[in-house]
């Protein structure tokens, strides 16, 4: 890996350039302490970042380079691989655009090619916005997609981290009563099965996985829906079945608080919004986002473009700051599980 001991190296996307990444990226390079924990290097347009950069009233020295390689990492420089795709001429902050959903799918790619040559040990990715990239064209829609499909990755899954709660989740971008209509015995154990694999990844040997149930009082013996019995229930102990320490399900409005105090080592949440509030609520800046199931880390913060605050620089660099440290752990995490398993063979 690219780390060799040293503190690993960090690629760090900077999203839709009429977006808040790139000014969110440039505060978390100047004020962040990123230099403590990795070797950040950019992916992106300097332009976008210089202008981003007197947004935020922060000074970057960007300096460019052609490879991972060529980079020194000195502590009052920023390495960046310019990728020069935004015609400052044309860009317009805060609005849908498909030229930026195109440059901002150039700093995925890159990140993607990089990540698997061993050049970078993870990556981390300011937003992106879904209407900008089928605007330009994009065949994806979103991060978690492109980096699935990019790198052959069969079981991808979201992974939130705030302090020491994990949450993973058995649907997502779907209407509620569409996740509703999918939450079944089979895919709630195949979600079982992967978020045992992708925390052994990161060095957990009997991660602990509690279930969130999907009714009030989880269900409270049937009076409020069988979805408990009939399909939560089955999929847990199927799940026992296969090794996995997998337990529930546990009524929603607890389960979370009972991870938080130690009781499991992550929660499967059933669907978007039912663990994105209880992550949110408890540190919404510093809510990350991990897609596990890839061969490298990939950290992202969980908000969006905020188009109606761009190119104002009211925006916080917290979560995007976090969201480098987070990646940098984890790569740590990643790395020293593959070379323990190494060693045993």
């Amino acid at each position: 890996m690219a780390s060799q001991g040293k503190r690993p190296i960090i690629a760090i996307t900077i999203g839709d350039p009429a977006g808040i990444g790139p000014e969110v990226t440039a505060g978390a390079l100047a004020h962040g302490r990123l230099d403590e924990v990795c070797r950040p290097l950019l992916l992106g347009d300097a332009g976008v970042l210089r202008q981003a950069a007197r947004c935020m009233g922060v000074e970057l020295k960007l300096v460019p380079v052609a490879s991972p390689a060529d980079a020194t990492f000195a502590p009052d420089e920023v390495s960046m691989l310019d990728l020069a795709n935004v015609d400052l001429g044309v860009l317009r902050m805060g609005e849908i655009q498909g030229a930026c959903g195109q440059a901002a799918y150039g700093y995925i790619r890159k990140s993607i090619e990089l990540a698997l040559a061993g050049e970078v040990d993870a990556v981390a990715t300011a937003p992106i916005n879904k209407e900008a990239l089928r605007a330009g064209g994009v065949p994806y829609l979103d991060h978690t997609a492109m980096y699935a499909d990019l790198t052959h990755s069969l079981n991808p899954m979201t992974m939130f981290t705030v302090g020491t709660l994990r949450i993973f989740f058995a649907t997502r971008h779907v209407s509620l009563r569409t996740a509703v209509d999918q939450i079944a015995q089979d895919l709630v154990l195949e979600n079982l099965v992967n978020a045992d694999e992708a925390l052994k990844s990161y060095g957990l040997t009997a991660p602990r996985i509690a279930l969130a149930a999907l009714n009030p009082h989880n269900g409270e013996g049937g009076l409020f829906g069988d979805t408990e019995s009939r399909e939560l229930r089955p999929a847990v102990e199927a799940a026992r079945a296969r090794g996995i320490n997998a337990s529930g399900p546990y009524p929603a409005d607890s389960v979370f608080h009972m991870a938080m105090q130690g009781g499991a080592d992550a929660v499967l949440s059933l669907f978007h919004d039912q663990g994105h509030i209880a992550a949110k609520s408890i540190d919404f800046e510093k809510t990350i986002a991990i897609t596990t199931g890839l061969p490298f880390v990939r950290a992202s913060v969980d908000h969006g473009t905020a188009f109606d605050i761009a190119g104002t620089g009211k925006a916080s660099w917290v979560s995007m700051a976090e969201a480098v440290r987070v990646g940098a752990e984890y790569a740590r995490l990643f790395r020293e599980t593959r070379e323990g398993q190494a060693a045993q063979t």
